[in-house]
Order: C-alpha cells, then structure tokens, then sequence
C-alpha cells in the first residue's frame, strides 16, 4: 500500500502473514482516523497557563472479510507536525485470535490536501511597490522607490521562484536587496483567542546593491524554495501554515523599504492533471 494519499484517493492495500504454525484468526478489523491538535504554554511557576484544542475529523472501523475493499478519504488538511500542533492520520489493523489479546498494527498515512489550483488569481502575475524619503537631521534626500513583480503565486516545494525588480535611488546612501521566504504557523484554541504564532526564514538570497544617485536598475532574485517545506494549510480551524516572499531594500540607520507576497504552496504529486495556464 502507498504512504501517500490526498482527497478522493481509494485506500487499499494488502495484508500479509509470515506463519510458523497454523493459527487460527477469528477477527481482522480495520480503523481508520485522522485529527489535529494543539497545545502550548506561556509564563512560569504559578502564572503558567496552557492552551489546547483537539478536533477529530473522521474514525472509520470495520471487519476486514474475505474481498478487498477500501475507504474514501475527503478533503481533510494535509498531514502536519509543528512545535506546537499536528494533524495525523493513522489505519490501525487489529489481529484477533482465540485466548490472545488483540494485536495492532499502525501506520502513518501522509494526507495531501488539493488545493484548487485551477484558480486563474494564483497564475496571474502580481506587482507591488513601496517609496521612501531617507532624513537625517533637517535634511531629505531624494527618495527611494521599488517596483516588484512575481509571475505567479502558487509554486511546488523545491521550485525556484524568481522576482523581478526595478529600484531607483535618489538618495545618498547605498541600499541592498534581499529576498526572503517567510513562514508563519498559526495555532488556535476552540476561541480562536490569544492564538500562538510563530515565525520563520525558510531561505534568502542577497542581490547586488544599489548605490547611490542611480535610476532605472533593473534585477533578478532567484530563491529556492526548500523541498522539505510542508504545503500551505487553510482549511483547518486551529492550525494554519502561511508563507510571504518579503522584498526588502537595506540601507543604513533606517528602516528596511519593504513590499509582501503571500504566496500558495502546494504538492504537484496530488494532482493527475497539470494546472490550469494563462
């Protein structure tokens, strides 16, 4: 049987035996079940509070009998681990024989969630922009403006992404690009209050600076996004998993120029079809 399934997938497999006397099996059952959980803490010594939720989205059972048969998984989130939350799926086989205990045997399922990729919005290119002015005492320089543009805004674990991006520096100081992958998990409560979120840089990469006094240069920002990235979760009510592709301008005693994408991963391995191109 296959360790990785996503909605609509039949699973099947095999049941095998290695014997070394006859033995005599009254009952082969069969359990399937999927989940997620959350649990953190903050303070300490008597301030200490902690916060979860549990919510169980299926628990099939049945008797395995002589015919293979199968069971249809929906649209549930995709597998997940996080420091502070994960969403399984387990298929527990259960062994019964006379004047023995049960014996069980259980296996990970890794579920992939479709994601409806065939919107025309995450295959549309997409631009942004930002300006400042760089003061330093009473004086201001010229500004400084950005323009970037992506091609797309769904992409697979392991994809390049590229950024294009036009600067202007009319001030007087040299400013440096970077782009960066930012991935943000969100953990909740049944409340949806107080949630606990946590940060982190995936990958970056640094483009040539821009130096002062100069229009019109024009640059690419390559990025890999790494394979081992989970995909994007949404449909989940106490664990979302987001990621923004952050284009920033450094520059020296002041803040960085920035401008956000949020992008959409998704696995490529669930889908039969390729995705819809404009």
């Amino acid at each position: 049987m296959k360790n990785v399934f996503s909605s609509g997938d039949l699973v099947t497999g095999n049941i095998s035996f290695e014997l070394t006397k006859e033995t005599k099996i009254t009952l082969i059952s069969i359990k399937m079940k999927g989940g997620v959980a959350v649990h953190w803490s903050t303070g300490g010594g008597k301030n200490r509070r902690h916060y979860s939720a549990k919510e169980e989205f299926f628990l099939l059972e049945g008797v395995i009998m002589q015919e293979s048969g199968g069971m249809l998984l929906l649209d549930f989130p995709s597998s997940f681990r996080g420091a502070h939350g994960v969403i399984a799926y387990t298929l527990t086989v259960g062994i019964n024989r006379p004047w023995h205990m049960t014996k069980s045997f259980v296996t990970e399922l890794n579920f992939i969630s479709h994601i409806d990729i065939n919107q025309p919005l995450l295959w549309a290119p997409h631009s942004g922009s930002n300006s400042k002015t760089v003061c330093c005492l009473w004086c201001a320089s010229g500004p400084i403006t950005m323009t970037v543009s992506l091609n797309k805004k769904a992409f697979c674990p392991g994809e390049t992404v590229k950024v294009i991006c036009q600067f202007s520096n009319a001030s007087t100081r040299t400013v440096t690009p970077t782009l960066k992958l930012q991935l943000k998990h969100r953990y909740y409560t049944y409340q949806r209050v107080r949630p606990r979120i946590l940060s982190q840089t995936l990958a970056s990469v640094t483009g040539e600076s821009v130096r002062a006094q100069t229009s019109d240069v024009y640059t690419e920002l390559m990025l890999t996004i790494p394979s081992s990235a989970s995909i994007s979760i949404s449909n989940c009510s106490i664990i979302e998993v987001d990621y923004i592709l952050q284009v920033s301008l450094g520059m020296k005693a002041s803040l960085d120029l920035v401008v956000l994408f949020p992008i959409i991963l998704y696995e490529a391995s669930a889908y039969s079809y390729p995705p819809l191109t404009l």
